[in-house]
Parts: structure tokens; C-alpha cells; sequence
């Protein structure tokens, strides 16, 4: 389940102000912890816009060839045709 960062922010105050141990609150909570300590490992180190959903997929493709490149083999292979 994706949760939105308003509610990534939210758990991880509710964990934080907890007076149980990390562990339990999170077990009540039915969040895993390794998926809380990614969040707040992305809440320390860029703030609330850190927890913001990221693409799965990639930007970028590594073989894609740059538009340029593609028009001028396309050319060459219409002159040669």
C-alpha cells in the first residue's frame, strides 16, 4: 500500500512522540519497520518534500538514442533506400 506523504509525516510523528518503543507503536500501526526507517532516513536527510512519492521507473533509459542521432539515421537510411 502507498501511503501519501501526509500520512508518511504523520506516522512518523505518531512514532516519535510515542511513549512505547519504536517497535510496538509501529506494530499497532501495521507499518513495517523497515519501511518507516527508509522514510524517516529520507525525512532526515531532505525534510517533508523527501517523502513524496518517486517514480519506479526509471528516468532515463540507458540505450535510448538522442533524437538528433535518430533523424539523421533515418535520413541516411531513406537516401540509401
Amino acid at each position: 500500500m502507498r501511503y501519501p506523504a501526509s500520512e508518511k509525516l504523520e506516522i512518523i510523528r505518531i512514532v516519535k512522540q510515542s511513549h512505547l518503543p519504536a517497535k510496538r507503536t509501529l506494530d499497532q500501526l501495521g507499518i513495517p519497520r523497515w519501511t518507516f526507517y527508509r522514510w524517516y532516513d529520507r525525512y532526515i536527510e531532505g525534510g517533508p518534500e523527501a517523502l513524496e512519492d518517486r517514480p519506479s521507473a526509471p528516468s532515463r533509459v540507458w540505450n535510448r538514442i538522442p533524437a538528433g542521432i535518430h533523424d539523421q539515421i533515418i535520413e541516411l537510411a531513406l537516401e540509401q533506400s
